[in-house]
């Protein structure tokens, strides 16, 4: 399992923080339709209680805009991936179908509420991740959205920079249908979802979905 390390910046501001960590060997691949199915039930279960203006006061993607206030970040401009999609589903929009690893994290992002960074271990420069803080001289690409602001937003970074924000994961790290070693980390700032079911049910999911071995669980906080 990675190391984890934790700026004492966030924990001054957000002392609950809880990681709730996932690693296994994998096989991604297309979405089956038997795992579209469950987001769908989820993305329904979503739009009925819910509504649009009551998403960002669920209690995980709620402290995770509270986190982002704290830091200097505006939550409003770069929302949280979780909120994001919820976002969607209720606006009738619906959620992309992608790959197996980046619907497996989804579907527990939009259940939990918690912002999930799902990242390729084998592109992960050293053995430790540090969640610090975003600055104005980080270079960030987030998937799909190009250069990227992330100062004050909270980053897990490698060796070799930023690869992961609740807003965005960056493109050095990403899940492409050649991962195979899955490295997910379910970032809980307050608690919505128990973040031990969390990481039972996402290791459950990809033992399921992904063909996962050599599966690796731990929480951190």
């Amino acid at each position: 399992m990675i190391n984890i390390k934790i700026d004492p910046r966030i924990l001054e501001v957000c002392p609950e923080t809880s990681i709730g960590l996932v690693r296994a060997t994998v096989v991604n691949g297309s979405t089956c339709d038997e795992l579209w199915s469950e987001i769908e039930a989820v993305a329904e279960e979503i739009k009925q209680r819910y509504e649009l203006l009551q998403i960002n006061q669920r209690p995980a993607i709620a402290a995770t805009r509270r986190l982002y206030r704290a830091l200097g970040k505006d939550p409003s401009r770069y929302r949280v991936s979780s909120e994001a999609l919820c976002r969607r589903i209720i606006r009738g929009l619906g959620i992309y179908r992608l790959t197996t690893l980046i619907d497996v994290v989804n579907l527990v992002s939009i259940k939990s509420g918690y912002a999930i960074s799902g990242l390729d271990a084998d592109r992960i420069e050293g053995d430790t991740l540090t969640l610090s803080v975003g600055t104005h001289d980080d270079v960030y690409n987030g998937i799909g959205r190009g250069l990227l602001n992330i100062e004050g937003m909270p980053v897990y970074r490698d060796a070799a920079g930023p690869i992961a924000t609740p807003t965005s994961d960056e493109e050095r790290t990403k899940f492409t249908d050649e991962t195979v070693t899955a490295q997910i980390n379910i970032n809980a700032y307050a608690p919505e979802m128990p973040v031990e079911e969390a990481v039972e049910w996402m290791a459950e999911l990809l033992k399921k979905y992904a063909h996962a071995t050599n599966v690796e669980t731990g929480i951190f906080n």
